[in-house]
């Protein structure tokens, strides 16, 4: 039943937030109480498959190319947890007064439904409910998005749904595909059953999943809902975005192409790598030049998120089990950084009274706490030694070396030097100038109740600092993952 866990305890969760939608004390008590299991669960499931263990669950006894099946291997265990964690800090900073969403009846049941949405989407071991639980991710952002009831939160969750509506449809049309060829869907029967069906039309289902899964995680050229919605969010709900839901599409595309689906046109198969890796490089250097042109705090850091995505997809591209290893290791360090991001993000908005860094200044000497807030996760997204960043980049510039894939290295090498001059903006603009004169009466502006938020960015800057000055423990956990991935995909 451990199994389970992913979708059981954030959807019992949400079930009865709902039910307590008129008594917000009694709300508050179960969301939280509901996060701490989640994270409990989530850690003892991956104390369960760090040996090796993989939990697998039938719904309804049914046979599995008929029913539902969960199976959370070292890869899923993972990232289960980190959806935990992310989880748990969202409902913390939210507990602020910083940028704190609209304290409405239903935002606890939906914050806990994409929970479970994205926790679902790592455990599943079936291909039609890998689609499900897409919906349920966009059933709920959508709500969230629209919470607020601002035109400017419905002109961005229209952006949103347009897209990722199409990221839907293309998607299951390729399940159809699939299961239309292979008669299966489970990721188990997939495997074998593909061996049966030609190159070119299996190849041709696969492309259509990968395309799709691509829009959802918002590669080059299909990003641009992503800067168009997310910064409409309230701080805590943007960091709860931007740092799990393109990463489900990232997590699907290498579980796709590494275990399920092995005679497609995946790793192994240079012209799927070469496309790939050159949609890769485009997203990096399409989404740090947007960071770099950009004066709006969360603009920025939402092309930031366009930009590392392309680590992601380089990294997967890579197609070896190095490649894959650091696919993994970066996906964990970017959520990580890029939720703790938003979050600062927040508290330095509430500090100068606006997210535009030409109308800020001053934080640094008003609130020096802040700064080094900030410095933790700036230093690991651009890369710095010896922080999480150096090493996730490491991971993917080592292998893509080795490979001879040097244009590609010189493009992560670029953009990361991008990354800095973005970085350093922010630093230069909302820490070190002095705040402009005309904004000076609010300079001593505080939220009502910032604790909160300060403890859920020094839990994630912890986090990131352990990933940093320990980053052996994550790397062969990695390893073991990947390799355990490439085993299952391999015919």
């Amino acid at each position: 039943m451990l199994a389970l866990a992913p979708l059981l305890v954030p959807l019992v969760t949400a079930l009865l937030t709902a039910l307590a939608a008129s008594r917000p004390r009694a709300q508050r008590a179960l969301s939280f109480a509901g996060s701490f299991t989640f994270l409990a669960a989530a850690a003892l499931l991956l104390e369960r498959v760090h040996a090796g263990q993989t939990l697998r669950i039938a719904f309804g006894g049914w046979p599995a190319e008929h029913g539902i099946v969960f199976a959370v291997d070292r890869l899923g265990g993972l990232m289960v947890f980190v959806t935990a964690l992310m989880g748990l800090a969202t409902l913390l900073y939210a507990e602020s007064d910083v940028d704190a969403p609209r304290r409405a009846p239903y935002l606890a049941p939906l914050v806990h439904g994409l929970l479970a949405g994205v926790a679902a989407s790592f455990a599943t071991a079936d291909l039609f409910n890998l689609y499900v639980w897409f919906e349920l991710m966009l059933v709920c952002a959508a709500g969230l998005l629209v919470l607020g009831g601002r035109l400017r939160q419905l002109d961005g969750a229209l952006k949103y749904l347009a897209l990722n509506l199409l990221g839907t449809l293309l998607l299951l049309v390729g399940v159809g595909m699939v299961y239309g060829l292979t008669g299966r869907l489970a990721f188990d029967e997939l495997r074998s059953a593909s061996e049966h069906v030609a190159v070119g039309p299996l190849s041709a289902a696969f492309g259509l999943l990968v395309f799709a899964l691509l829009l959802k995680s918002g590669a080059f050229p299909l990003f641009s809902w992503l800067p168009a919605g997310y910064p409409t969010l309230p701080a805590p709900l943007l960091a709860l975005f931007a740092g799990l839901l393109t990463k489900v599409g990232a997590y699907a595309i290498l579980r796709l192409a590494a275990d399920v689906i092995p005679r497609a046109p995946t790793l192994y198969d240079g012209a799927f790598a070469t496309a790939l890796g050159w949609i890769a490089a485009a997203t990096m250097l399409t989404g740090v030049l947007g960071a770099a042109y950009h004066w709006d705090l969360r603009r920025i850091l939402a092309f930031h998120i366009v930009s590392q995505i392309g680590y992601i997809l380089l990294a997967i591209a890579l197609g070896t089990t190095a490649g894959a290893s650091a696919a993994i290791f970066y996906t964990v360090h970017h959520i990580v950084v890029k939720a703790n991001l938003f979050l600062i993000a927040g508290l330095i908005a509430s500090t100068t009274g606006s997210y535009d860094l030409r109308r800020s200044g001053g934080v640094l000497a008003a609130r020096p706490w802040l700064a080094a807030l900030f410095a933790v996760p700036a230093l690991s997204l651009v890369g710095i030694p010896p922080f999480s960043g150096f090493w996730a980049k490491w991971l993917v510039l080592r292998e893509s070396f080795a490979l001879g894939r040097y244009a590609w290295a010189v493009v992560a090498l670029l953009v990361s030097a991008l990354t800095l001059y973005s970085v350093a903006k922010v630093w230069l603009e909302a820490f070190w100038k002095p705040r402009p004169e005309q904004l000076e009466s609010n300079a001593s502006a505080q939220p009502r109740a910032a604790r909160p938020a300060l403890a859920a960015c020094a839990l994630l800057g912890l986090v990131t600092l352990a990933l940093s000055f320990a980053p052996q423990t994550l790397a062969e956990f990695a390893d073991a993952a990947a390799s355990a991935l490439r085993a299952g995909g391999t015919p």
